[in-house]
């Protein structure tokens, strides 16, 4: 019997990793980014790629939502929502990896 998947649930102490088989690339004949993965291709808007592009196991989901806050001059409480439901999202479809701080 095949044992089932656990759900990672992301918070803010989080630290998405984009994982070996993901791979976030600049098109530059398309002048987008694309995220290359096994029998997929996702062409993420320019702030979810700049979100992904954040993702390397080092900075909590608190951290991103800092410097993405800093960067785009918005509110951390504003945007902190949409980013865990992008995060969650790409976790639920194995895109990203997540631990929890300890």
């Amino acid at each position: 019997m095949t044992p089932f998947r656990t759900r990672v649930v992301i918070t803010s102490a989080s630290r998405p990793l984009v994982p070996p088989h993901v791979h976030l690339r600049f098109d530059d004949l398309r002048g987008k980014w694309v995220v290359l993965a096994p029998e997929k291709v996702l062409w993420p808007d320019e702030i979810g790629a700049d979100i992904l592009g954040r993702c390397t196991g080092a900075a909590t989901v608190s951290d991103i939502v800092g410097g993405l806050a800093e960067d785009y001059d918005a509110p951390a409480e504003q945007i902190a929502p949409d980013v865990l439901a992008f995060l969650q999202e790409w976790c639920d479809r194995l895109l990203l990896r997540c631990e929890e701080t300890k």
